[in-house]
């Protein structure tokens, strides 16, 4: 199995650093030629999805990583890659991917000073620590989809065919400023749930 990263911006390097824990072959999306290379799985990181979404586009990625996604590729947002997916963001006029049938809320926890930590329940793995930092939630989902998690009643991960996405950054877990520590099985729990998304 390999999974690509997009690296255009963002914390890439953490989730590529995750899959090399679980022994997973994994490289970075960096230009169009990138996408002829074989994998079986995409990442979207956490940053910032307005400079995301403009380098996908003036770097000719878009359109093709678009229509992989159309055709079944199984991919996983976080944070910015969540805002990437979305078919609707409540409070930003701006679309990228729209692939996901769910409204996310930008920023909706607030700037860096609403970055928090928290151990949650994930439906199908049990509780792990979630990390927080300037975090989108969703708002609505539609009927194809399968809500994974909730916050404070704010939905945090979302699951539509073969799309995953979380607010909160598992690839932090573990190794980000002091924040909360699970095991090294509740550490990767959501990087072996795709990986296991994408065996199925």
């Amino acid at each position: 199995m390999t999974i690509a990263v997009l690296a255009l911006q963002g914390a890439f390097k953490e989730h590529i650093d995750k899959l090399n824990e679980l022994n997973i072959e994994s490289f970075e999306i960096r230009q169009a030629a990138d996408l002829t290379r074989h994998f079986d799985g995409l990442i979207l990181p956490g940053g910032e999805s307005t400079v995301q979404g403009k380098l996908l586009r003036e770097l000719g990625i878009f359109e093709d990583l678009q229509k992989k996604i159309q055709e079944g590729l199984p991919v996983y947002g976080t944070c910015a890659g969540l805002l990437l997916l979305a078919k609707d963001i409540e409070n930003d006029s701006r679309r990228h991917l729209a692939l996901m049938d769910i409204t996310a809320n930008r920023n909706a926890y607030g700037r860096q000073l609403g970055s928090f930590y928290i151990e949650s329940d994930f439906k199908g793995i049990g509780k792990i620590p979630m990390t927080f930092i300037r975090a989108p939630y969703i708002e609505r989902v539609g009927e194809s989809v399968e809500i994974l998690a909730e916050v404070d009643g704010k939905i945090v991960a979302a699951r539509e065919k073969n799309m995953l996405v979380t607010a909160f950054h598992p690839e932090l877990s573990g190794n980000f400023l002091g924040g909360y520590s699970g095991t090294k099985e509740q550490n990767l729990a959501v990087h072996k749930y795709f990986s296991d998304m994408i065996s199925l």
